[in-house]
């Protein structure tokens, strides 16, 4: 079952696609259907710039389990360093 929710946030940073390294500055996660991955469904994550059009795309397609253990790990690496070390304000 597609849940056909959305969450569009902004972002900065940068992803590297077919095409090389992209600046990025949208991300999208929803569960749906995969493009590639052999799953039913999957917890679909991309990565745009929407001005560089299609080929600048960063997508990922995971398992539940595998989108949880992305966010544990973010976490976990995030709480390791020191606080604001990665932050936009750096």
């Amino acid at each position: 079952m597609c849940t056909y929710l959305t969450e569009k946030f902004a972002v900065e940073g940068s992803g590297k696609s077919a095409t090389g390294w992209h600046s990025v500055n949208e991300a999208t996660v929803y569960v749906d259907h995969p493009t590639h991955a052999r799953f039913a469904h999957t917890v679909n994550i991309d990565f745009r710039n929407p001005a560089m059009g299609p080929a600048a795309r960063v997508a990922l397609e995971l398992t539940e389990e595998d989108a949880l253990a992305l966010a544990d790990a973010i976490h976990t690496a995030l709480a390791s360093a020191p606080a604001g070390l990665a932050s936009r304000n750096q």
